[in-house]
């Protein structure tokens, strides 16, 4: 239980939530994201339940699937991604734009946005990016760890390689279609590259803070300090590893949401809780049910009403609205 005020609040806000894998669990056969579920993280009431209002739907290409099937299983996961939302239309519906979003949210309903986890799904063609933009895809995460024909992944940082030719002119257009680029998983050299070529605010869809936890999959300050001033956003990731590395709690999430806060500014933090995509979770953040506890932590952290809204969704928000136009 929260109390009254950030339950009030928790309801009131716009509450987005930039990555979850729970996709594949649908894909697989194992649950329906219609039906509420004692397994994972997620699903529609469960979403519902945790306030959860603009939810970005990770189509994650996984391993076995690269490089040569990535479009194949991508339009794969699509497919189930659009039954399932169809067949759950009274609670949930795909957002394509910012007005979409505004629209689905006052109906009540859960906006859904495709996102791609991994640009293999591009099969190195610029001509295939298009189509994924007008099959729904409104933000892509350039690669995963490994290396990809756009980018060096944050596995590879050995390597020093960061975006490759194609990967610039990917960014490029990605700007041009009104498509979000995302930084999370990617190398260090690929995350300057993005910021030498971009011309539109960019996002880490679920990374937090290395100088709270030293993990490569979170961003340095010099990363951060770049991130804020082209007007981007990080969703703070609850992966137990990215973190703490010894005790991970939701206090410990709170802790990098002051830490960028302090360094940045409220207005270049959000959630991005990689649900379903992890085995584990912080004490205290078990599903997606337990949402409302950040609004209750922020607030007892003296978070202001507006930082809280910012926070909890007007961040990624303002980003949609200004990439996506509308």
């Amino acid at each position: 239980m929260v109390s009254t005020k950030a339950g009030d609040l928790h309801s009131r806000f716009t509450v987005v939530d930039t990555h979850v894998d729970t996709l594949l669990a649908a894909v697989h056969g194992i649950r329906s994201l219609g039906v509420r579920s004692h397994s994972g993280h997620v699903d529609f009431p469960r979403l519902r339940e945790g306030g959860v209002d603009v939810q970005f739907f990770a189509h994650y290409i996984e391993p076995d699937y690269k490089p040569d099937r990535g479009l194949l299983r991508f339009m794969q996961i699509a497919d189930v991604f659009y039954r399932e939302v169809e067949e759950n239309s009274d609670i949930a519906q795909v957002a394509l734009s910012a007005r979409d979003i505004q629209r689905i949210t006052w109906e009540g309903r859960i906006a859904c946005i495709l996102a791609v986890e991994g640009a293999e799904a591009m099969q190195g063609d610029l001509s295939v990016l298009r189509m994924l933009h007008r099959l729904g895809v409104r933000c892509i995460g350039l690669t995963w760890n490994q290396r990809n024909q756009l980018a060096d992944g944050v596995g590879e940082m050995r390597t020093g390689g960061g975006l490759t030719t194609l990967g610039v002119k990917a960014v490029r257009e990605m700007n041009r279609l009104g498509i979000i680029v995302d930084v999370s998983h990617l190398s260090d050299p690929g995350f300057w590259d993005v910021v030498d070529c971009t011309d539109q605010p960019f996002i880490a869809t679920h990374s937090n803070a290395r100088s709270v936890c030293d993990h490569p999959r979170n961003l340095t300050d010099e990363q951060i300090d770049s991130l804020a001033e082209r007007g981007g956003v990080m969703g703070m990731n609850f992966a137990p590893a990215f973190v703490d590395a010894e005790r991970a709690t939701l206090d410990r999430v709170l802790d990098h949401v002051d830490y960028i806060s302090d360094r940045v500014g409220p207005a270049h933090v959000g959630l991005g809780s990689d649900f379903d995509g992890i085995r584990d979770t912080p004490e205290g953040l078990e599903d997606v049910t337990r949402m409302p506890r950040i609004t209750e932590g922020l607030l007892e952290r003296g978070y202001s009403d507006d930082d809280v809204q910012a926070i909890l969704g007007g961040n990624f928000l303002r980003v949609c609205r200004q990439v996506w136009g509308g």
